[in-house]
């Protein structure tokens, strides 16, 4: 059975009890008084509770309402926090820059208050060293110690080791520090003037390009590593 309220002359009901714009009880009255007193103030008459003897009608903008009720609802869903897990990838014998890199990434996530899943990929003879992966992992937990914490403990899954962190900022609050320095970046740049603005957002779109690719890029190297070398070394250990 649909909920949308009914308005004006899709009313069907002798009478009505009548609630005004201000949200006054007015009484039960007849419908077509009703629909006289919504043509006087230039207002909808819509029926607010059909199950009630006689029914409850209001009078009211339904149009504004109805703008108000989906801002409302943008507002709400804006502020929830949909908790997201990132996930970063490293081999155990990683290259001091390319691991500072990746720690960057990590505090970024955790900024943002996502969770972040760590997995050292083993290959070949570094299957039997799994304490490289663990002492890496642990001093990436204690890297970020000050934005993040371990919420599952490194373990073994395949030729994988794995860890999970957890942010110490909940996501709402992460979400309104965000909003809070754009805010604060926007009113910055309205004071420096339009030309300013347009150079600082065009560097900013850059910037974020930039990183996407690289981040893209650096993913791709990892699988084309994988398939290059994993086979040769499987074949050198076996032998």
């Amino acid at each position: 059975m649909s909920t949308e309220p009914r308005i004006n002359d899709r009313i069907r009901v002798p009478e009505v009890r009548l609630v005004g714009p201000s949200g006054e009880q007015v009484g039960i009255v007849p419908l077509a008084k009703a629909l006289e007193l919504a043509q006087e103030y230039d207002l909808d008459l819509v029926e607010v509770a059909a199950t009630a003897r006689p029914p409850v009608c209001k009078l009211m903008d339904y149009g504004k309402f109805k703008y108000e009720s989906a801002m409302k609802a943008r507002e709400a869903r804006k502020n929830q926090a949909h908790t997201v897990i990132k996930e970063m990838k490293l081999r155990p014998k990683i290259d001091p820059h390319d691991y500072d890199t990746k720690k960057g990434h990590v505090v970024r996530f955790l900024k943002q208050g996502d969770k972040v899943k760590i997995t050292i990929m083993f290959r070949g003879r570094e299957q039997s060293r799994p304490e490289l992966g663990f002492r890496l992992l642990q001093r990436l937990a204690d890297d970020v110690q000050d934005l993040g914490f371990v919420e599952s403990a490194p373990k073994q899954d395949g030729r994988n080791m794995i860890m999970v962190l957890g942010p110490h900022k909940k996501k709402t609050e992460a979400m309104a520090e965000a909003r809070a320095a754009a805010d604060a970046r926007k009113a910055e740049r309205l004071g420096r003037g339009p030309a300013a603005d347009d150079v600082e957002d065009v560097e900013d779109e850059v910037a974020e390009v930039e990183e996407t690719e690289a981040v893209e890029a650096e993913a791709d190297d990892v699988a084309t590593e994988d398939a290059e070398v994993e086979q040769p070394a499987e074949a050198a250990q076996d032998a």
